[in-house]
């Protein structure tokens, strides 16, 4: 099982670049997610909105290449590529909205085997709002969830989310430093094993019910 906090991001993030097909418009959320744009294979042209208001969003700037203007949707310093466009939020939801996004990735506090998200509030905690989770997730064609398995030692994919949710019944595919997920019919199913751990381990780490294939593969990083 890996260990060091870096090296599970990194796992998570690369394996998400990879899962990208050329020609998509593709949504990187607030957090870990937006680090999906520095692992983008070579030869794979795709368009990246960010929600507060550009398509066209490049890898993080280079130690003091920052340009104060230019920022992704988590006020996090950011390129464009070339023939980037910028728009007002208006214009931003409307292509969210509308069902012209790709594929959306985001964090999460939980997930559950029936494709329930949950991760914009813990109740009792100060939260600013929802921003556009719940707009992303049903407006985009696949949802991915990026986060790490557990949260201080506790589970979080659930058999059933305890905490108040963004949407239910719209998460695809949930991305951790130990695996890959799929929300299917039949319920969830490991796909894909990350390095340097064991299916003994993922089963130990989730809460619910796996279903483990004969044709389970190494995770594509």
């Amino acid at each position: 099982m890996i260990q060091d906090k870096d090296r599970k991001r990194e796992v998570i993030v690369k394996r998400i670049a990879n899962e990208l097909k050329d020609g998509e418009l593709v949504n990187l959320g607030i957090g870990m997610p937006t680090l999906v744009a520095n692992y983008i294979p070579e030869g794979i042209d795709i368009l990246l909105h960010s929600e507060n208001g550009f398509v066209g969003l490049g890898p993080s700037p280079k130690l003091g290449e920052e340009d104060k203007d230019i920022v992704n949707a988590g006020s996090q310093p950011a390129t464009h590529v070339e023939g980037a466009a910028f728009f007002d939020s208006a214009m931003s939801f409307t292509i969210i909205r509308g069902g012209h996004l790709d594929v959306t990735v985001l964090g999460a506090l939980q997930v559950d085997q029936e494709g329930n998200l949950a991760n914009w509030m813990i109740p009792g905690k100060m939260v600013p709002g929802m921003g556009g989770a719940m707009d992303l997730v049903v407006g985009a064609k696949k949802v991915i969830v990026a986060m790490e398995h557990t949260a201080k030692g506790e589970t979080k994919i659930l058999k059933k989310c305890s905490l108040p949710l963004t949407a239910a019944g719209q998460v695809d595919m949930i991305v951790t430093e130990m695996g890959v997920m799929k929300v299917t019919p039949k319920g969830l199913v490991l796909t894909e094993l990350a390095p340097e751990t064991t299916v003994e381990e993922v089963i130990a780490a989730t809460e619910a019910e796996l279903i483990i294939p004969e044709d389970l593969i190494p995770m594509n990083v």
